[in-house]
């Protein structure tokens, strides 16, 4: 039984941005390709998607290289792929109506071609179609369940968050304030991002660029120490937090922006042997791990959003066209919450 309610022959192509070489260190514009691509006649069970925004994360830096990882590497010559929401302009789903409004995973383009059940439909009468790549989407998942199931978050305790005004980041801060921490501090790369941050709630924050972060930390944290480390930095943020983190101290490793651009081994903390003495638990995870938590979290968000506790920012560049810089410029610090592509 078709369920195709518009008629697809109008479109029969989209434009997609491709990886057209790996990468070696920081990516270039030469390593995509902004390409043409045939729209595949819809089957049973399938969707046609106009694109609204496409997400592009820091994770995606690992895809472009060729190694075995927890997700598959982006093959070369062919279009790359990620979070984005749209609308469904086709449909051969009983499930999926012309008309809703969609987050699926097959970004880089402008239009996609989805199984109906990789699809969720977002309620954008709660927030406008693009919170559900941030606050509302993996963005804000990741920092809810990476503060409260992973690092075991507990009303008093001290928080830092490294890559504060970050998408994740600046969610996290939001969301231990909401939760009862004593103190929250953010380390930003720039004194806007730091001064948005105190706008944000952080009881503290500072530019990890005006001295070493171990000594900026030490300052902020004071006396009191603190009890749980958000890593998505790495590095020399992950050895301050390690010295300064109390007996029992709890660190969730989501990221190391840091290195993910590195072509030489990077140096790991220095100090790892603390760990020992202070009883500290280091967990990495990955959000997909998480989503056993996703309604308990849409929940929270929605109402968290709703009464104006949480805030979040984006950073908005338009067309496709323009996606491999805003991905460049990404991994260079240069958004303010969530890095979006308007279509």
């Amino acid at each position: 039984m078709s369920h195709e309610t518009v008629n697809q022959e109008t479109i029969t192509t989209t434009r997609v941005i491709e990886l057209a070489s790996r990468p070696t260190g920081r990516p270039v514009p030469e390593n995509f390709r902004l390409a043409e691509a045939a729209i595949p006649e819809l089957e049973d069970g399938q969707v046609l998607v106009r694109n609204l925004f496409i997400s592009v994360d820091p994770y995606m830096r690992g895809r472009m290289n060729d190694v075995k990882s927890y997700s598959a590497p982006f093959g070369v010559g062919e279009a790359l792929d990620g979070g984005a929401i749209g609308e469904v302009i086709a449909s051969r789903s009983p499930d999926r109506k012309v008309g809703d409004v969609v987050v699926h995973s097959l970004g880089w383009r402008e239009h996609s071609v989805a199984d109906a059940g990789s699809t969720t439909v977002a309620s954008t009468d709660l927030a406008p179609a693009s919170a559900f790549l941030g606050a509302l989407g993996m963005t804000g998942l990741t920092a809810y369940a990476g503060l409260l199931k992973v690092a075991e978050f507990k009303e008093g305790d001290a928080v830092f968050v490294s890559g504060a005004a970050g998408a994740v980041g600046s969610l996290v801060g939001q969301i231990a304030k909401a939760m009862g921490a004593s103190r929250v501090i953010g380390s930003a790369g720039s004194q806007e991002k730091v001064d948005r941050l105190l706008e944000l709630g952080f009881d503290a924050a500072f530019n990890y660029h005006d001295g070493p972060v171990k000594d900026q930390l030490k300052e902020a944290a004071g006396e009191a120490g603190i009890d749980v480390y958000f890593d998505n930095v790495g590095g020399e943020h992950l050895e301050a937090a390690l010295s300064v983190l109390n007996v029992g101290g709890r660190v969730a490793m989501c990221g190391a922006i840091a290195q993910y651009n590195a072509t030489e081994p990077t140096p790991a903390p220095h100090n790892l042997m603390l760990a020992i003495g202070k009883q500290l638990t280091l967990r990495g995870f990955l959000v997909g791990g998480q989503r056993q938590h996703a309604a308990e979290f849409a929940s929270r968000m929605s109402r968290w959003l709703a009464d104006g506790t949480i805030r979040y920012d984006e950073t908005v560049v338009d067309g496709l066209e323009n996606a491999p810089q805003a991905f460049m410029d990404l991994l260079d610090g240069a958004n303010t919450g969530k890095m979006l592509v308007r279509m």
